[in-house]
């Protein structure tokens, strides 16, 4: 009696050990942000970060891996399944050049190239988030990739994605009780569409900058047209214990992509927080940046 009440169990967990085996197989992975390229060995893609795109007349490309400290990879199938991700960060050994091994199809293929403590997080192609909602110096690469049974190399050219607002203060002497400033802006984005190539919500922005010797402070935004504004931004002087020393407001500030607004002036003499526009000029000697922008206030 006891045999044969035995052999069913048997039976019984065969037949269960069987059904997750076969789960485990059909089971897909997770795609972390983290994740690494495959093994060169058995890449049949091999992408690089060369440069970026520039305009014309300006020196020599710039390699991107001098300009950003992180690469986030993200691989898509045709029907927008996430299939791979990559990442990479500076002193990698591998930093700037990523090997895949994938089956052949057409892809689409995101690259997103950033200063950010954190990976940045490529959900789809019409959304990238970075940690903490902060903007950094940030390029891109959206486009099809073609997988053939033969190894491909690609030398890939990405695109500045954001704007810079710069502040450049001409105050003589900083009062001693000033440890930081703080940005507040809005009409900006921090979530970028790589398919469209512009932010993608309305953020609200918030950067801290410790006083700078030179007087010169920069923050990022990720405009949501070619021409956009931050509709408002509130730059105000605080001590160490977060109590305003001085606030000055600025409204409706031009920003577009791959270009400098600048903003000079003394933030701590008299008279409100309002620009008087004095003209712009374009710096076609540096790489960087597309052209400067340049108001007083």
């Amino acid at each position: 009696m006891h045999n044969k009440t035995f052999i069913p169990y048997l039976h019984l967990t065969a037949f269960l050990l069987a059904i997750l085996a076969v789960l485990a197989a059909c089971e897909k992975p997770l795609l972390g942000e983290d994740a690494v390229g495959d093994s060169p060995t058995d890449a049949n893609v091999i992408l690089r970060f060369t440069q970026f795109e520039q305009e014309a007349f300006t020196r020599a490309a710039t390699d991107i891996t001098s300009l950003c400290s992180r690469l986030n990879i993200a691989i898509f199938n045709s029907e927008g399944t996430k299939v791979k991700t990559v990442a990479q960060k500076e002193g990698d050994s591998d930093y700037g050049t990523v090997a895949l091994s994938l089956a052949e199809g057409t892809y689409q293929l995101v690259v997103i190239a950033h200063n950010c403590e954190g990976s940045a997080t490529i959900t789809s192609t019409e959304k990238v988030t970075f940690p903490n909602n902060k903007v950094t110096d940030t390029f891109y690469y959206y486009g099809d990739l073609v997988v053939t049974s033969e190894t491909q190399n690609y030398d890939l050219t990405l695109t500045r994605a954001v704007a810079m607002f710069r502040l450049v203060l001409t105050d003589e002497d900083i009062p001693s009780a000033v440890a930081k400033f703080k940005f507040y802006y809005t009409g900006g984005s921090s979530t970028f569409s790589p398919n469209d190539g512009y932010g993608c919500v309305n953020s609200k922005q918030t950067e801290i900058r410790t006083v700078a010797s030179d007087g010169v402070y920069e923050i990022y935004t990720l405009p949501h047209t070619e021409e956009d504004v931050l509709t408002k931004l509130t730059v105000t002087a605080l001590d160490a214990n977060d109590n305003t020393i001085k606030e000055r407001i600025f409204e409706n500030v031009p920003v577009v992509r791959n270009q400098v607004t600048r903003y000079t002036g003394s933030f701590f003499g008299s008279g409100g927080g309002g620009q008087t526009g004095s003209g712009s000029f374009r710096m076609t000697a540096d790489p960087d940046w597309d052209s400067v922008n340049g108001y007083t206030f």
